[in-house]
């Protein structure tokens, strides 16, 4: 569409012409490209549990929380009414904190309508999902990235991205959201394609330190 504005990644074709486009405009994508094969498309379905999943992802490791949502799929805890259903008693039981407990159950009650956000603009959604308690800018990106596939967004405050960008680029430091944001720029219409592909190369260059 006109801009990039909704393009949607929801095939290999898109995120290869995706690819192939940085490929041609960066020299770090350039070598992303010729060193690792496509990277996965990391789409999840659209609504409410992968909200919530978003939530419980944040500030914890990344181990600590697939172990935490292991725990509320467990129980069945990913639609509005069975969160509301179990409570503050249950939400704490599969290992929520209490800030994230408020956060779900306000969520459940809210009324969001999930297939609505899908027609929206790229910056529409994600002021519409920062309208929620608990969903900063963070979670909502990584909402458009991966349940609606935007093409174009970039979640800038994503630690694992920033340090894939200081690797990548051979900076000094972990560049910050502020300053991560402004080098995606670069990137776009295919914000969302880079950071896919920094997600691959962060997850290779920690295998291979993992094996040195």
């Amino acid at each position: 569409m006109a801009g990039g504005a909704m393009r949607v990644l929801d095939s290999e074709a898109a995120l290869g012409e995706g690819v192939a486009w940085l490929a041609a405009h960066d020299a770090g994508m350039a070598r992303i490209a010729a060193m690792l094969p496509l990277p996965p498309l990391r789409r999840r379905p659209e609504g409410f549990a992968t909200l919530l999943h978003a939530i419980t992802g944040q500030q914890v490791s990344t181990a600590s929380a697939a172990a935490i949502w292991a725990r509320v799929e467990g129980a069945g805890l990913i639609t509005p009414e069975a969160v509301l259903t179990a409570g503050e008693a249950g939400l704490r039981a599969v290992g929520l904190s209490r800030p994230k407990i408020r956060y779900a159950l306000a969520i459940a009650a809210s009324g969001t309508d999930f297939d609505a956000l899908a027609t929206l603009p790229d910056e529409d959604v994600i002021s519409s999902l920062v309208a929620l308690p608990g969903i900063g800018r963070w979670s909502a990106e990584i909402y458009a990235t991966t349940a609606l596939g935007r093409a174009d967004i970039l979640p800038a405050g994503d630690l694992a991205l920033q340090e894939a960008a200081r690797l990548l680029y051979r900076l000094d430091a972990r560049p910050g959201e502020l300053a991560f944001r402004a080098m995606g720029q670069a990137w776009s219409p295919w914000r969302g394609v880079a950071a896919r592909m920094l997600w691959s190369f962060y997850r290779a260059e920690k295998n291979r330190e993992g094996r040195a």
